[in-house]
């Protein structure tokens, strides 16, 4: 994954999205949920094709601490999926914004990347 925490916009559940460029998003947890959590040991991911809303809840992260549901920040397709996480779902907890990545859906509507956060907003609702 290229680029860093400035090019990414956060929903206020802790899920982080990258405008890929050509119509869809890639989607993580911020590296804040990753370290809440503990250490990941199972991963669901949600199944390519799948059509969802912006909040629906669309994946499944367990750690060592707690099962969290992870939330569609924009409404789309599913276009990709992670499988490297079915082996190691400790990706998500040594590199949550790159290789540690979810999933990519083609997005319905990009303009619905405007409601969510700047990586500075997600910063400073941490503060709050």
């Amino acid at each position: 994954m290229s680029g860093g925490p400035g090019d990414l916009k956060f929903r206020d559940s802790h899920e982080w999205v990258r405008d890929v460029g050509d119509g869809s998003v890639t989607v993580g947890i911020s590296d804040h949920a990753q370290v809440a959590l503990g250490d990941m040991v199972f991963i669901e991911l949600p199944e390519l094709g799948n059509h969802f809303s912006q909040g629906d809840a669309c994946a499944v992260i367990e750690s060592v601490k707690a099962a969290s549901d992870i939330y569609a920040p924009v409404s789309g397709e599913v276009a990709a999926v992670n499988e490297a996480l079915e082996d190691d779902p400790g990706l998500v907890n040594t590199d949550a914004l790159g290789d540690g990545w979810l999933f990519r859906l083609k997005a319905a509507d990009v303009n619905e990347l405007d409601g969510l956060m700047s990586a500075e907003q997600y910063a400073a609702s941490l503060e709050d």
